[in-house]
């Protein structure tokens, strides 16, 4: 279990399953010579993703970012598709720290497509159930409303099975929200409701830019995904926070990235620290 401390905040990553999916959709018009170099991809030109939710501890309570993919829940057919190589262990590595989804207070959701949003609910005698049935589930109010009337292009992500059995957990906010030393900051470009998060404690900070910066590749302000739904709002907004955090000597982290769980920038761009991944 790899953690970070942020002044009395302490920040561990957990097992949520691990994806591979197109390096040309995950750096959209960037040519492959260039990202490759960054970000390394299989023979089938996908590239690993895991998906690890962070467990947030402060104050005696329990937060998590994002949920994870789930478990049992995609078809053979989903898993090849997404290059699924392992579903979520969450429970286990919850045990480990000595807690269970039940000890879980808030769930942080930065958007809620469908490998953030997959652990929110699981199978049990057919059935979709709550996974963490004592936590509020904070997301902004677009992501929210779009999750349950998702357009033509977005209902491929924002799945059913997902918000039904938990959306009377779920707490929405306009444009921001926050709990002590965490801030959430609605930030719209990957899905229009889209946010961010901040942790400042103790003179540190982390920043967790989601799929504005899935990995530490997409550190350009101009890398940004295919998959986004409005690219030229996650330019402005990696041109806002980028900068913000830069200054402030913060920790970038990621749920998405095989090889750092995060990383800290030096005024060259080149990383000067950085948490590796161990897998």
């Amino acid at each position: 279990m790899q953690s970070l401390k942020i002044g009395n905040v302490t920040l561990t990553w957990v097992s949520g399953g691990v994806t591979n999916l197109d390096g040309g959709a995950m750096f959209g018009v960037v040519p492959k010579p260039l990202w490759s170099r960054k970000y390394p991809a299989n023979e089938n030109n996908q590239i690993e993703l895991p998906t690890d939710p962070i467990l947030i501890q402060f104050d005696g309570k329990n937060l998590l970012v994002e949920s994870g993919l789930g478990s049992g829940k995609l078809t053979e057919k989903q898993l090849r598709n997404f290059g699924v190589t392992k579903e979520s262990e969450l429970d286990a590595s919850l045990e480990k720290i000595g807690l269970t989804p039940k000890d879980i207070d808030y769930v942080l959701m930065t958007h809620l497509h469908f490998d953030h949003a997959g652990g929110l609910t699981k199978l049990v005698n057919g059935e979709y159930v709550s996974t963490f049935p004592n936590a509020q589930i904070i997301a902004s109010k677009i992501e929210w409303d779009e999750m349950r009337q998702p357009n033509i292009r977005s209902k491929n992500t924002y799945w059913k099975e997902n918000w039904e059995a938990v959306q009377t957990q779920v707490v929405t906010f306009e444009e921001t929200w926050s709990l002590g030393p965490i801030q959430m900051f609605h930030t719209g470009g990957h899905s229009n409701g889209h946010s961010i998060l901040i942790i400042e404690d103790g003179g540190e900070t982390a920043i967790h830019m989601a799929d504005l910066m899935a990995t530490h590749a997409h550190q350009n302000a101009l890398w940004v995904m295919a998959y986004d739904d409005y690219p030229m709002d996650s330019i402005r907004a990696k041109e806002k926070w980028l900068p913000y955090a830069l200054e402030k000597n913060a920790w970038f982290t990621f749920y998405h990235d095989a090889f750092y769980r995060a990383v800290k920038w030096g005024p060259d761009h080149k990383i000067a620290e950085s948490i590796k991944r161990e897998v």
